[in-house]
């Protein structure tokens, strides 16, 4: 996914494989394109625009490609392909992507998405209490590795000298948390599995066909919702007094006894029967109502937003190819599509590239990788700051623009009687605004626009992630500024894009996950949809944010020019289903969720374990991969039934074979399960809970948690993403500012405004 990603960015990108082939090519779903064959939709999702050199390690071709590369992505000790060392190319940047990381005492460790997801605490909190945790059925952990590893890549040419980038798949998933993992230390909160609930109100609501989000939260970004669905019950005549004798832009739930949230739960659950799925999704569209259709692939090739944004693309054949990570646009209209030139190659197909030879730079861990760059971050939430929170690790300034008098809603939400400091004491702001300044400005106001122009001019990028109509109505948008600055790097990031019948329709992380189909996909076929732990959107999105930025900013370094970057998180998340979403456009099959089995081999699962002195709910995922791993675990269970010998065997009989492998993991340890399989070559990893994910020697390796001081909360705890380069340093320069914090900073030091100035707009309520 990462190439595929490079390659839609304008990389020229070879795809090395051995000469019986990738694996992946034989990974399905799979399908017959314009006669050729049994091809792979995996393959052909994930290789569109690159090209394909089939050899063995020692060829002189690869040599001649090593010898010109920028970059080379590759993935050691997995099965099936070719292993090069990086002294092969030393001028340039390796991009090595590991389960657990290149170095540590886990580093070893097999592990699939079923492992990785296992060892984040995302799968343990994801389902229902009285079932094992479950992860998405389609790989949710790949999809959030893709782009953060194309963001390495990037990063890595950004520091302008050779890197290796360490790259480990269970960091990376562990931001999908938010929160939880660092809340752990002060809260105990080992996570819990909510269902289709989220906190303490119910999130999946049934429809007459299907199924629809709903959130029962406060915060003045939901009063208009909560207003709209008391009108929608007045309409259909529901008994509606907890809803119509309630002031909503004075309601806190955090205040609110169980007793009152089953009460305003009743009435939904009447509502929403009433209407099928995409009737109440268009009522939603036209009253900007939070409401989500949990969507299949057969509602996405229908949707009227991803038509207008011409999301899909027919290439050699392959119709229905999500095409790109973001719409692209320019003051000159110079820029290049970001979309794949071609389709994927078949095996050895395509012209090789005749790069130079490239001498090794000289290496100086002097600076980080991206030291200089200047970033101006407008919006709330989860998914613009998390992709900014990227560049402050990585050595950028972020300066994240806030207002007093409407702080994020993040800030807002944790207002309630637990929490004794007020906008300061929310652990979810404080955990996704590391290392950032932040000044506050009133964009109401002339002179606090006038301030804002003079931050977007002064920065080398732009990240927002306001509703569409947002920025326009400040004169803050890339078609109003660039005039003044065409070299002005921007990005933005809001639920459907900028354009389209759809793009206002609000919503927050749970709306995404339905209306991207990870709902659909997450949780047992026999229960209802509920989407992974932690709103997928929210932290998948975030990730081709970042990439796409950090491609901009190297743009602008190339060219001198200026670029809008339109992206839409519906449209990232869909970019990871891409084989999901083929095999129901080209063979009209829509794989429904799974819990944890897969449809290539079994055992593939969670399994339970031995409590942990007074720790219940235990469990631990392990996952076969041929019939040789089978023999060996069979021995190891003491198992002898030579009727399971193949896959085929074991599949048809799945429900036997997990019996046998669960009476074998409920006598032991989740470690002693863990460690016994690994040693012999079968995937195995224990289900982390939020707590265990401190005790974790390979995270404790990676100095994967960090200690910085906050003003108000004192020693808090933040989380490193998932990569690390080898010649740059990394790391937050400090807390998570307070609101407000540094404006006489930003605007005195960054922006040359003298004292007396600055006082005048404090005064005149410019600065809010």
């Amino acid at each position: 996914m990462a190439g595929r990603i490079l390659a839609d960015f304008g990389a020229e990108v070879v795809h090395v494989e051995p000469p019986g082939g990738d694996p992946l090519r034989e990974t399905g779903p799979f399908a017959d394109i314009d006669g050729r064959g049994r091809v792979s939709l995996r393959f052909l999702a994930w290789h569109a625009g690159q090209i394909s050199l089939a050899c063995e390690a020692d060829d002189t071709r690869l040599d001649a490609l090593l010898a010109g590369a920028d970059l080379v992505i590759d993935t050691p000790g997995w099965p099936g392909v070719l292993q090069i060392e990086p002294s092969r190319a030393p001028q340039a940047s390796w991009i090595r992507v590991t389960p657990f990381g290149l170095a540590g005492p886990r580093s070893g460790w097999r592990a699939s998405d079923l492992g990785v997801m296992a060892s984040t605490g995302n799968m343990f909190a994801t389902g229902y209490p009285d079932r094992a945790p479950v992860r998405c059925t389609e790989p949710s952990g790949y999809g959030h590795a893709g782009p953060e590893v194309a963001f390495a890549a990037i990063t890595a040419l950004a520091s302008g000298r050779p890197q290796i980038a360490d790259v480990s798949m269970q960091e990376i998933v562990l931001v999908s948390n938010m929160s939880a993992n660092t809340n752990f230390v002060k809260t105990g909160e080992r996570g819990r599995r909510n269902g289709a609930s989220m906190g303490r109100t119910r999130e999946v609501w049934k429809c007459k066909d299907g199924y629809v989000t709903f959130g029962l939260r406060g915060g003045p970004a939901r009063v208009p919702s909560l207003n709209m669905i008391t009108k929608l019950l007045v309409e259909n005549g529901i008994d509606t007094p907890a809803w119509t004798e309630r002031d909503f832009a004075k309601w806190n739930p955090n205040e609110t006894s169980d007793e009152e949230m089953r009460a305003l739960e009743a009435p939904l659950v009447e509502l929403f029967a009433r209407y099928e799925m995409l009737e109440i999704f268009q009522i939603a569209c036209e009253t900007n109502l939070m409401v989500a259709s949990a969507n299949t692939a057969r509602e996405i090739y229908g949707s009227a937003q991803l038509q207008a944004r011409d999301m899909f693309s027919d290439i050699d054949g392959v119709d229905g190819l999500v095409k790109r990570v973001a719409l692209v646009s320019s003051g000159d209209d110079s820029a290049v599509p970001i979309e794949p030139r071609c389709g994927a190659p078949a095996l050895g197909e395509g012209d090789l590239p005749r790069w130079e030879p490239r001498a090794v730079s000289a290496a100086s861990s002097s600076s980080r990788a991206f030291e200089g760059v200047k970033l101006v971050e407008f919006g709330s939430g989860a998914a613009g700051p998390i992709a900014a929170r990227y560049f402050a690790e990585q050595g950028a300034t972020v300066v994240k623009v806030e207002s007093k008098n409407r702080p994020d809603f993040l800030r807002i939400y944790a207002l309630g009687p637990n929490n004794p400091h007020g906008l300061e004491g929310s652990s979810l702001f404080n955990a996704l605004n590391v290392g950032k300044y932040s000044v506050t400005l009133n964009l109401k106001d002339a002179k606090g626009i006038d301030i804002a122009r003079r931050l977007m001019f002064w920065a080398d990028a732009v990240l927002e992630n306001f509703a569409p109509k947002a920025m326009r109505g400040f004169g803050l948008d890339y078609a109003s500024l660039v005039g003044d600055k065409p070299d002005l790097v921007m990005i933005s990031s809001c639920m459907n894009g900028q354009t389209g019948p759809y793009r206002n329709y609000p919503g927050f992380g749970a709306q995404g996950s339905a209306l991207a189909c990870f709902n659909f996909l997450t949780g047992w076929p026999d229960y209802e949809p509920m989407g992974p732990a932690g709103t997928i959107t929210d932290s998948l999105s975030p990730r081709f944010t970042a990439a796409a930025l950090a491609a901009g900013v190297l743009y602008k370094r190339r060219t001198g020019r200026g670029i809008h970057l339109d992206v839409s998180q519906v449209e990232n998340a869909l970019y990871t289903l891409s084989p999901w979403l083929l095999d129901y456009k080209i063979n009209g099959v829509i794989t429904p969720r799974m819990g944890n089995r897969s449809q290539r081999t079994a055992p593939h699962g969670a399994f339970p374990c031995r409590d942990e002195g007074e720790i219940g709910d235990r469990w631990v995922v392990l996952a076969v991969w041929s019939d040789d791993e089978w023999t060996r675990l069979a021995g190891l269970m003491g198992v002898d039934d030579a009727s399971l010998a193949s896959a085929e065997a074991r599949l048809a009989r799945v429900d036997h074979v997990e019996e046998l492998v669960a009476a074998w993991t409920r006598e032991r340890t989740r470690l002693e399960v863990a460690e016994t399989l690994q040693a012999a070559g079968i995937e195995a990893v224990p289900v982390h809970d939020f707590g265990d994910l401190h005790d974790d020697p390979q995270l404790a390796f990676r100095d994967h948690f960090t200690t910085l001081p906050h003003d108000t909360l004192g020693d808090s705890l933040y989380e490193r993403n998932g990569f690390r380069l080898s010649d740059a340093d990394s790391g937050y320069p400090h807390a998570t500012p307070t609101l407000g914090r540094h404006t006489e900073h930003v605007l005195e030091a960054l922006l040359g405004i003298s004292t007396a100035e600055r006082e005048q707009l404090e005064q005149s309520g410019a600065l809010d």
